[in-house]
């Protein structure tokens, strides 16, 4: 039988905590790994709504998990937010819930959840994810998202403090992620691929401060070097910019600069990967 939590009504007769809980992971949706969380938190917490961000990370990629989180938790109401993508369920790795602005982030210590809470204004406090009572009675070794990710959110989300699911945890030791490759020149940015969208889009580790070191700007022309080729690339503000087929460097909507292609696939075209490093030289 799942855990219940007692809960007071707040001054308008609702329930205190949240009435959001978002959803990341890399479960994909051939399975019923979702559904299970899904139904975890609705059992514990039928109040709150499960927003889901994205089940579609790369299985096991963290790195990936992390720029989705940072990119997309900004825009979402206060919530408790439950990121699973974690390669060491079942070892000795923490499991962490973080207080950062008007939300909880609740996963794996494994770099997946620091770089979400830097971008919701940093990590206010954390606790370790260690009481009973806020985990399901059968723990499995290897699917921590239903049995103590789901839960422990489920009852942020009807009221219990974050205080009250483990000890408190120093944000120093906390696990970060190896900062990504992103070296400025005088006329040139040597920097990693971070992500590659559903439209081909390559996001890269660099925004708006790397193109003003360099003086970049809209309009000029680029040389995109990587390590299948290169070729000279417009620097434009949209799509549109280019024609149809061509390649454009620009800044996304999260503020990443990145690679794309009018109508079709940058990274079909140029064999980009997360991992890779390119070059922007600067043709003054």
């Amino acid at each position: 039988m799942l855990p219940t939590v007692k809960t007071e009504p707040g001054p308008a007769g609702r329930v205190a905590g949240f009435d959001w809980i978002s959803l990341c992971t890399d479960y994909g949706s051939a399975d019923g790994f979702v559904a299970a969380c899904h139904g975890v938190i609705v059992r514990v917490a039928p109040h709150a709504r499960v927003l889901d961000v994205s089940h579609a990370i790369g299985p096991g990629d963290v790195r990936h998990g992390s720029v989705v989180l940072a990119d997309t938790l900004p825009w979402l109401p206060p919530a408790v937010h439950v990121a699973v993508v974690d390669p060491g369920v079942g070892t000795a790795r923490r499991g962490l819930a973080l207080v950062s602005g008007d939300a909880v982030l609740v996963g794996p210590d494994n770099g997946l959840l620091v770089p979400a809470a830097q971008a919701l204004g940093g990590v206010r406090a954390a606790y370790e994810l260690v009481e009973a009572r806020y985990r399901l009675p059968a723990v499995s070794a290897t699917f921590h998202g239903r049995d103590v990710f789901a839960p422990a959110a489920a009852h942020l989300a009807c009221g219990v403090p974050p205080d009250a699911l483990g000890p408190a945890v120093d944000p120093a030791s906390l696990v970060t992620q190896p900062a990504p490759v992103c070296q400025v020149g005088s006329d040139q940015i040597r920097v990693e691929v971070l992500t590659v969208d559903h439209f081909g889009n390559v996001a890269l580790a660099a925004g708006a401060s790397e193109l003003a070191a360099i003086g970049l700007r809209a309009g000029v022309s680029v040389t995109l070097r990587w390590p299948a080729g290169e070729q000279p690339v417009r620097f434009g503000t949209t799509f549109a910019d280019v024609a149809e087929g061509e390649l454009v460097v620009l800044v996304d909507s999260a503020g990443h600069l990145a690679v794309a292609r009018r109508a079709g696939s940058a990274a079909r075209r140029t064999g980009l990967r997360p991992g890779t490093v390119v070059e922007l030289i600067y043709n003054r």
